[in-house]
């Protein structure tokens, strides 16, 4: 039978389940990707669990978020990640080698191979031909612990590409296009494969662009092919014998069809809140703005900071605009350098910050109160941008370096100079020293885990209960984000190695007094959460799991969850169960309190079963999406314990 590039990538993984839409699914992971926000988790859940050594082709651990080190927190991680990353035999990106996606692109991605990152922008590595999906700390740490990786088997969404980008119009214009067609939970539960001839004129950086943002629509991964394109960049890098071809068969088939024509596209940009809010450029141009940001992973390739160059060369942004560069990675910015794009923007009033996260998950950068902020960034959730009442709007590189120089939301098409037309250079700079590669199992067995005194151990989780009495402590809207359980920047994410600490910033940004009432009655009873739709959306941090559960969640019901967020309840024994009739959501307050009797019978053997409301003397029904794997772990308090008792 004919295959697309997903049904390929999984068919030669496929450990355990069948491939059928919606059912559980175990597939083979070849490499890992941990990042400094969730590895510091990792490694404590790596040495909690006895693992000598990563038993992938590759794993590696980069520092790329946490890189502001304002006092000891951040330093004393760095050190502990490096150590660890030894002793378990990983490669090591050091602060300031850049962002851990086009890092790993450039270094260590392969065609044909499954990636697993704890960062939910691991899917941009679907650029290179690979099944890159994000995930949950935990889960990447059984990966790496030679354990498959256990999903719902995914729909395969086709997306043929035709056509040509017009000048003005770049890769981010693409994935914008599809979150305004379709908003930020249609990929649920989905792989989007692009395919077709508008292929030709993308580069491989263009498509991490558009793989990236994958998870903005809520995709379990994104796949491009391997074609001459991914062999050009890989021979760029020296990695041309790490190459191979991978395309869909003639007449492969896709479980959902659509199709962009490139040429019809224009410039978009994602107003505030969401990534979903997307319209024409044209329609809001006029709009002050505070600031104009390029970088990240979701625009991280030369041509990006290039073709910023080129809009600036010779001008001087406008004088209430704050212009800031954020390298993706050190090999990138040695070329730009030697190319004068980084005096280009410098002399027109650019501020360059090192190669990293930085201001994409609020490590500096956070913009002025109520200033619209322009970036380039794949994430506009509130307050992720360090600043609570901020207002970021998400857009290409020609959008952001236009406006910077007029100070106001611009049409790039408006300016008075033809498209600058940047190629890759000549000869990039290819540096192997970006990471550090592992050490041998024998030198690696003698190395000492240095741990700072920010970091604490992860508390004992018990099993489920058969009843459970808990009050509802907060009710939330549809869309709500990992970053509004809990944010990331400068103040939160140091306290990441110590969850006591991180957890007194939980829902902050909706009750400030939250973590108060949850302690009061932490001991107690503990208590139930109530959301919409697409709860949990956004980033793969499991801290938005494993905080709340550590202030005494017990309960999370929703309308529906995101793919991520719903397994790391899961992980640390938060029972995720979703509304069966979605109208029950307005039949519960905060103060209510739900009861669910029998519980332990009642998920082993019913998706259904009943939710009282004891103070309105009222019952609904509640349904769990579990598989029998997942079952036993919510039995037991999670997937910690789970492993145990298999040892």
């Amino acid at each position: 039978m004919a295959r697309n590039v997903t049904q390929k990538l999984i068919e030669e993984h496929l450990v355990s389940g069948d491939m059928t839409p919606g059912e559980e699914i175990g597939m083979k992971i070849d490499q890992t990707l941990t990042q400094d926000a969730t590895g510091t988790m990792v490694m404590l859940e790596l040495e909690a669990m006895g693992v000598e050594r990563a038993q992938t082709e590759a794993s590696a651990q980069y520092v790329d978020h946490n890189i502001i080190q304002e006092d000891n927190k951040n330093p004393d991680d760095h050190l502990f990640l490096q150590t660890a990353a030894k002793r378990f035999g990983m490669y090591f990106s050091r602060p300031g080698n850049g962002v851990s996606h086009p890092v790993h692109m450039q270094r260590l991605a392969r065609p044909g191979r499954t990636l697993l990152g704890s960062d939910s922008h691991t899917c941009a590595n679907g650029c290179m031909g690979m099944l890159a999906m994000g995930a949950g700390g935990i889960e990447v740490t059984m990966a790496i612990a030679g354990e498959p990786f256990f999903v719902k088997m995914p729909q395969v969404w086709g997306v043929k590409l035709t056509g040509k980008l017009p000048d003005w119009v770049s890769a981010k214009d693409v994935i914008l296009e599809l979150l305004r067609r379709h908003d930020v939970k249609a990929g649920a539960n989905k792989v989007i494969e692009y395919y077709g001839p508008g292929l030709e004129d993308l580069s491989a950086m263009d498509r991490h662009v558009i793989a990236n943002m994958g998870a903005e629509l809520g995709a379990t991964a994104s796949v491009f092919p391997s074609d001459e394109e991914v062999k050009r960049f890989m021979a760029s890098q020296d990695r041309e014998d790490e190459w191979q071809e991978l395309k869909a068969d003639r007449g492969a088939q896709y479980d959902i069809d659509e199709e962009i024509d490139l040429s019809s596209l224009e410039p978009l940009i994602a107003k505030p809140s969401s990534p979903g809010n997307v319209v024409p450029v044209r329609e809001i141009a006029g709009e002050p703005i505070f600031q104009a940001y390029i970088g990240s992973s979701a625009n991280p390739g030369y041509r990006d900071f290039a073709i910023a160059s080129e809009i600036v060369k010779g001008k001087n942004v406008h004088e209430n605009v704050s212009f800031d560069i954020n390298p993706s990675s050190r090999q990138m910015l040695t070329d730009l350098v030697s190319n004068g794009h980084i005096a280009n923007l410098l002399s027109a009033g650019g501020r360059l910050h090192q190669a990293g996260c930085n201001g994409c998950i609020g490590m500096g950068q956070a913009p002025a109160t109520h200033k619209n902020s322009l970036r380039t960034t794949p994430r506009n959730f509130p307050g992720r941008s360090g600043t609570k009442e901020d207002r970021v709007f998400l857009c290409s590189p020609e959008i952001a370096a236009a406006s910077a120089l007029y100070g106001e939301i611009t049409d790039p098409r408006t300016l008075d100079m033809d498209y600058p037309k940047v190629g890759e250079p000549d000869e990039p700079t290819v540096d192997f020293r970006l990471l550090q590669e592992p050490i041998p199992y024998e030198e690696a067995k003698n190395i000492k885990i240095e741990k700072g005194p920010n970091i604490a151990t992860l508390p004992e989780m018990e099993e489920l209960p058969d009843r459970i009495e808990v009050p509802v402590l907060l009710k939330l809207g549809d869309n709500f984000s990992t970053d509004e359980i809990l944010a990331g920047g400068a103040r939160v994410l140091p306290y990441r190695s110590n969850l006591p600490e991180i957890s007194k910033f939980s829902f902050e940004i909706t009750d400030e007094d939250y973590y108060n009432r949850a302690m009061e009655i932490k001991d107690d009873t503990g208590h139930a959460i109530i959301g919409g739709s697409n709860y949990g959306q956004g980033s793969s941090r499991e801290h938005a799991a494993l905080a709340p559960r550590y202030l005494g969640l017990r309960v999370a019901l929703v309308q529906d969850f995101a793919r991520i967020h719903w397994q790391n309840l899961v992980n640390f024994g938060v029972l995720p169960i979703t509304f069966e009739d979605t109208e029950d959501y307005m039949k519960i307050d905060v103060g209510d309190t739900i009861v669910l009797e029998n519980l332990r019978e009642n998920i082993q053997n019913h998706n259904t079963f009943e939710a009282a409301i004891k103070n309105k003397n009222e019952t609904i029904t509640v349904r769990h999406e579990m598989s029998r794997r997942q079952i036993d772990m919510m039995l037991r308090g999670g997937l910690i314990n789970w492993v145990r008792a298999r040892q």
